[in-house]
């Protein structure tokens, strides 16, 4: 934002020399800054999964199948949660809900280390982290680049969805070193800490809409009004729905991003770190992959961002499923005892392409769906949970009864190829149905 001012003339009629031009960065951009901040503090968890399995199995004969419930239900969650907590912010602002909904995962997390049953795991680990970080889940980043910016949003919510993976960087090497020194009770206290850490930081800097403080949204060339806020949140949340569900985009954006849930959160993030331990590799050495995928990720989910600001996002969808769905095919072949340069090659590869397909699938919920744009990704991003819960659940069960995870890397790459196929269906601005999604 600019601001100039001209030559004014002073008490005496001389003409007084004017102030230098000021230069101001939009504040669009520091509420972006403190989103990225928020989503990397509540990342924590995301990166535990994969390093607990082998822990809990060992201390309390669990199976893996009955930790991938967990996991399960948790994943399932964060994709539910989502579209009511978009609502939910319409109704008490942003603030409110990120704050509280830190607040529940730090609970959730620090709970877990008194858990002696498979039941108390569901709970901690399943539901209450499930519902935190489901109202701190993509839907959030959707609500901020909608409300704070007109302009660049492919490149924001690039930017917005790297900071998941910049939450695995910062935190899985740690948790990876502490579980395997410490065992997991401590990892699991330092993501509730963090979480909590993370608190007074958005209740003092997060603001709810550009109105707030005044100023316009980034790249627009009038004022918004801060709307009233909206009763409802739950009824809204079904309405948006049920008018979605009516129409064809939805079921292809549902479906591709059941897909890409399966493939990352539910199969690479849950299972990778056993999966490579199972063929001899130290969990802290594949822990250390996965946080490299995270270092490649922010760099392929902004470029991804950009791309979408200037090519079709249906085509860029194709071409990143079908690029995921031919490197899972190769998996199996390269785990090893040690990390050898294939290997190197397919994490660069797959940390490119992790989230990148986040800002196009965003994109084109915009287009299809305007103002309920951020509800509808919401359900979407349900779509892409209940298909990483779906696999995290599976590949436990599949590990159990056939002794490795050959079948599901395999399954998981020709699902990627029928999204590819599914995105070129989506169709570029159908007929709006209805006022609500005009």
């Amino acid at each position: 934002m600019t601001q100039t001012t001209e030559s004014v003339a002073g008490p005496t009629g001389t003409e007084e020399q004017p102030p230098r031009r000021r230069t101001r960065v939009h504040r669009a951009w520091f509420v972006a800054a403190v989103t990225f901040v928020t989503i990397v503090g509540a990342a924590a968890f995301r990166s535990l999964p994969g390093l607990f399995i082998d822990p809990l199995h060992q201390e309390f004969g669990w199976s893996r199948g009955t930790i991938g419930a967990a996991v399960s239900l948790n994943l399932a969650l964060y994709g539910l949660t989502a579209p009511f907590a978009a609502a939910l912010m319409d109704r008490f602002g942003i603030r409110r809900v990120v704050a509280g909904a830190l607040t529940v995962i730090a609970v959730g997390s620090g709970l877990t280390v008194w858990m002696t049953a498979p039941w108390q795991l569901w709970l901690c680990w399943g539901l209450l982290v499930g519902l935190g970080s489901g109202s701190m889940a993509l839907a959030f980043a959707a609500t901020v680049t909608n409300r704070w910016f007109t302009t660049r949003r492919g490149l924001v919510s690039g930017i917005l969805t790297a900071a998941s993976a910049s939450g695995q960087l910062i935190f899985l090497p740690v948790l990876s070193w502490t579980v395997e020194s410490h065992g997991w009770r401590p990892a699991a206290v330092t993501v509730a800490l963090a979480a909590l850490a993370v608190v007074p930081f958005v209740w003092l800097l997060l603001r709810d809409h550009p109105a707030d403080v005044g100023v316009r949204p980034y790249g627009a060339e009038e004022f918004v009004p801060k709307p009233e806020p909206v009763t409802g949140a739950a009824r809204r949340a079904v309405g948006v729905l049920l008018s979605a569900v009516r129409t064809g985009p939805f079921w292809l954006l549902a479906g591709t991003f059941a897909i890409c849930g399966a493939s990352t959160n539910g199969l690479v993030q849950t299972h990778f770190v056993p999966a490579a331990h199972d063929h001899g590799m130290p969990i802290t050495a594949a822990a250390s992959l996965l946080a490299v995928i995270g270092v490649f990720d922010v760099a392929g989910t902004i470029a991804s961002g950009w791309f979408t600001d200037r090519f079709e996002p249906r085509r860029l969808l194709a071409v990143y499923y079908a690029l995921r769905g031919v490197s899972l095919l190769f998996l199996p072949m390269l785990l090893a005892p040690s990390v050898h340069p294939p290997m190197v090659f397919f994490i660069v590869f797959y940390g490119l392409d992790w989230v990148a397909t986040v800002p196009p699938t965003l994109a084109l919920c915009r287009e299809h769906y305007g103002e309920d744009s951020a509800i509808v990704f919401g359900w979407v991003l349900a779509s892409h949970q209940v298909g990483a819960a779906l696999v995290a659940y599976l590949g436990g069960v599949a590990r159990d009864v056939f002794g490795s995870y050959d079948m599901v890397w395999y399954a998981s790459g020709a699902l990627c190829a029928a999204a590819a196929l599914m995105a070129l269906v989506i169709r570029r601005r159908p007929r709006a149905l209805s006022p609500a999604l005009a």
